[in-house]
């Protein structure tokens, strides 16, 4: 049994491998690593002595849920289904026994982990050095069940990001029609559902409930009884006035938050809800390329 499978995936192995291959060596995805990394240390570095942990790493992942890493992450969706690279496609399947799902479900699945691989490459050090590194800033209760929530959730984003660039790139057939017809629907979309504050379907809103999401502990069983934290700060920060001024030296800045994250609250957040509304819009983009890639006439 074993065996048999191994043979009816190897065509679909074997393409996932070229992809990542080829992508890897993209000039797009080094420069785009390049960029991403260098873009969060610039956020890290400038609010490092500012803005506690939570706001922080909601900060870093911004870019990736937001603006600007969503259109390198649809444009790689959207290539590999429109123009000559479909043409390649079809000589692929129709001149070796590979089928269709096997081209189309490669192609998807190659640039689905290497938009992980980028994302994670940078996000997983840049919050282990937030959270763990010794700041002028009070502690905001970040938890590590917190943080890789965070991670899986705007894994989860992305994932619907690349599905949403090849449903666009199998329907229209041309890349650059794609991409406009993508940025004039996701903007528009998500900030009409921003408005009614739905982070499970707006990934603005999303963001700025990170932070929320960032403080939960693994169960309720497992959070103490603590005080308010607004008050445990104030008194943190007369604490260190007053020391400062016993000492001579100059007393540390206040902690500030952005604007951005204290909009709204999201104390009813809920991970399971906002996982299935990005992964089921992602399960029928991909259902719907398929079919529709499976009708073309090539």
């Amino acid at each position: 049994m074993i065996s048999n499978l191994d043979t009816r995936t190897l065509p679909l192995r074997a393409i996932l491998q070229h992809d990542l291959w080829g992508l890897c060596q993209s000039w797009l995805v080094r420069v785009w690593l390049a960029a991403t990394a260098l873009l969060a240390a610039l956020v890290v570095m400038s609010n490092w002595v500012a803005v506690p942990s939570a706001p922080l790493i909601a900060m870093v992942l911004f870019p990736y849920l937001v603006f600007p890493w969503f259109l390198v992450v649809m444009m790689l969706g959207v290539n590999p289904t429109s123009g000559s690279r479909a043409d390649a496609m079809a000589d692929g399947f129709l001149c070796r026994p590979v089928t269709r799902y096997d081209c189309l479900l490669g192609t998807w699945l190659a640039r689905v982990l290497l938009v992980w691989g980028v994302y994670l490459a940078v996000a997983v050090p840049v919050a282990a050095i937030v959270v763990f590194a010794k700041r002028p800033v009070a502690d905001d209760g970040v938890t590590l069940y917190g943080v890789i929530a965070a991670l899986i959730v705007v894994a989860v984003v992305l994932m619907l990001q690349v599905s949403l660039g090849f449903l666009m790139g199998t329907l229209l057939r041309r890349s650059l029609l794609a991409v406009v017809m993508l940025l004039l629907l996701w903007y528009p979309v998500n900030i009409v559902l921003h408005t009614f504050h739905l982070e499970e379907l707006s990934p603005i809103s999303l963001n700025q409930s990170l932070p929320t999401l960032l403080r939960q502990p693994w169960s309720e069983e497992s959070e103490k009884p603590t005080a308010n934290r607004e008050d445990m700060e104030a008194l943190a920060q007369q604490a260190a006035q007053f020391l400062s001024v016993l000492s001579g030296g100059a007393p540390q800045p206040a902690a500030k938050k952005p604007a951005f994250f204290e909009q709204s609250s999201y104390d009813d957040f809920s991970l399971l809800r906002v996982l299935l509304g990005y992964g089921i819009p992602t399960a029928l983009s991909v259902a719907l390329a398929t079919v529709c890639f499976n009708r073309r006439d090539f």
